[in-house]
């Protein structure tokens, strides 16, 4: 068990117990208070709750135990491994984490195995260290923390935009900047409640994209997210009238390919270490698919 001291006030205590040298994130002190794990003066406290300076502030983070989920042999690419991290290039098709309707097969199964036991167990489960996402159809990098010391760095890293990632899209029609932003908040859509939407009351949400190459109907791009909001690319280009290829959740067009999911791919991250602090730059090239789409056009517009 931990303990603080309130040395601030009218701070939510989130807010507080995250800015001090605990080692937890944000999320993570959230699901420690909403599970009673944190006390304050020995009563447990909404994660509003403001602190008074003399606060007495209890923190327990509970044994890890073990996880249901099973480890599966999946074989997916790993581009980086240490003792820390792992980062693999997820094939499109692939979901990342368990749920309904996955219950396996997917990206933290292939992990389990793959790890043998060496995971991350924030949050009161040992299990594959996942600090962030991609949609199920988007292929490409993803980081796996694989302690506990890597994962809150990882995750603060990427909360504070210091992980820099680049993808490649192809999307339909020609756009006519070289290059632009896009800055528009994004929030759950009010019309499906399994789709995202450009809404005035959403979070912020930008988005940079470069043209790499233009063809006849379509255009090739890199793109550089600067927040990490749920199906974000896709809904930016789709917002500006340019959906991606093969995405018909957010485009009303035919697929032209007969790909199955959006051609969207994480092509490189830069961060830094977690724990070594070393400036990492890793990349993952193009899936078959993806680049006999883009042959089929160079071919044509020659």
């Amino acid at each position: 068990m931990e303990k603080l001291v309130a040395d601030s006030e009218n701070v939510r205590l989130d807010a507080y117990i995250s800015s001090k040298e605990t080692n937890l994130s944000r999320t993570n002190v959230q699901r420690l208070i909403e599970e009673g794990n944190i006390l304050v003066n020995g009563q447990k406290k909404k994660i509003s709750y403001k602190v008074q300076i003399g606060d007495n502030i209890e923190i327990n983070i509970p044994e890890a135990k073990e996880t249901s989920i099973k480890a599966e042999n999946i074989p997916v690419e790993v581009v980086y491994e240490d003792n820390d991290i792992i980062v693999v290039n997820k094939p499109k098709g692939m979901v990342v984490h368990p749920a309904n309707g996955n219950p396996d097969g997917t990206l933290v199964n292939a992990i389990m195995a793959m790890c043998k036991g060496s995971l991350s167990g924030i949050g009161g489960e040992i299990r594959p260290g996942i600090v962030h996402r991609l949609d199920k159809d988007t292929s490409g990098l993803l980081i796996v923390a694989k302690n506990d010391l890597a994962h809150i760095n990882m995750s603060n890293q990427i909360k504070d935009r210091q992980v820099k990632k680049i993808y490649i899209a192809l999307v339909k029609g020609n756009i006519n900047e070289d290059e632009a932003t896009i800055n528009m908040p994004i929030g759950r859509s009010t019309k499906d409640r399994k789709k995202m939407a450009v809404r005035k009351d959403g979070k912020e949400a930008v988005t940079h994209f470069k043209v790499l190459k233009r063809y006849k109907d379509y255009t090739l791009l890199k793109v550089k997210i600067d927040t990490g909001r749920t199906h974000q690319i896709r809904v930016h280009l789709a917002e500006i009238g340019h959906p991606v290829i093969g995405d018909m959740v957010y485009s009303k067009g035919k697929n032209e390919f007969g790909v199955e999911g959006q051609m969207l791919h994480a092509q490189s991250l830069d961060f830094k270490h977690p724990i070594t602090g070393k400036e990492m730059h890793l990349e993952a090239k193009l899936p078959e698919y993806f680049e006999k789409v883009l042959e089929k056009l160079d071919r044509e517009n020659n």
